[in-house]
């Protein structure tokens, strides 16, 4: 899968860029994939028709046929929380918990509510309690991965997503997060078979190409890197990380209106965006 550069396209790559704007390049967008994967890879996802109010009265229409089956609340409570009714989405997981308390997949699903609500230690404990319950809940250790990885707790993190893999999970996301660690120990292609892994499983999800992406930069394989960061955009051109991702490369070769071109563009989406704010200060724009 991996093609390895010839030693004169490097020694070229060098030549037009130093090697401390390169390195300054490099720092940024690895930084950039762990954030991106961090907001939109693993986070719920708002689906306002999720609480419509037609969809909201089916679901009670189950529960209250079937007041005893915690099942429908816990169901009603996953529909609330991608509506983004994190509260109701809480009061359904309890009773449901209340009616069944062995019932884990609920316990994963509050803990990923209380993460949307920044209740990071009670997500904590949903997960364990989960673990505690059914020890082979590939869920719930991605959950928690991703929790000790947001925390800086790489090691304890790299073992959650490493043990949902070894459950045969079909979470792409367990192999997109084990390849953002290897991105930071810097094992570039242990991260590109993760990521290639991931993008397999979840074939629309930008973020594991971004991620490939990032690792083919490290690795100075610009057009594999430009390949990925273009379809990452494909699949939705709303992220602002795809289209700095772009400018980098754009910025490597040399091409500076376009370069330029894309970094702005990052910044129409996220006027915050720091690497696009740092690649448009490189270029002096």
């Amino acid at each position: 899968m991996l093609t390895s550069l010839t030693e004169a396209r490097r020694a070229d790559t060098t030549r037009r860029y130093p090697l401390p704007l390169l390195a300054a390049a490099l720092a940024a967008t690895v930084a950039l994939a762990g954030c991106q994967s961090t907001q939109s890879n693993d986070l719920i996802r708002i689906d306002t028709a999720q609480g419509s109010k037609e969809n909201i009265s089916s679901l009670t229409g189950v529960i209250e046929a079937n007041p005893s089956d915690p099942e429908g609340y816990n169901v009603r409570g996953s529909a609330y929380g991608r509506a983004g009714e994190f509260s109701r989405a809480v009061d359904d997981f309890n009773t449901a918990l209340q009616l069944n308390p062995r019932f884990y997949q609920a316990y994963a699903n509050r803990a990923l509510v209380y993460r949307n609500m920044g209740k990071q230690v009670e997500a904590a404990n949903d997960y364990n309690a989960a673990l505690k319950i059914n020890p082979n809940y590939d869920a719930a250790y991605i959950g928690r991965g991703n929790l000790y990885r947001q925390a800086g707790r790489t090691d304890e993190a790299f073992r959650d997503f490493d043990r949902a893999i070894q459950l045969n999970t079909t979470d792409g996301r367990a192999y997109h997060n084990r390849g953002l660690i290897y991105q930071l120990r810097g094992q570039h292609a242990k991260a590109i078979e993760d990521f290639s892994k991931a993008i397999s499983l979840a074939p629309s999800s930008p973020a594991p190409y971004n991620g490939r992406g990032v690792s083919y930069v490290a690795l100075n394989q610009d057009d594999n890197a430009f390949a990925d960061f273009n379809h990452a955009i494909e699949l939705d051109p709303k992220i602002a990380e795809s289209w700095a991702n772009q400018a980098l490369i754009y910025e490597r070769r040399g091409d500076k209106a376009k370069a330029s071109k894309s970094y702005r563009h990052a910044l129409g989406l996220d006027p915050k965006y720091g690497p696009a704010q740092q690649g448009l200060a490189r270029l002096g724009s």
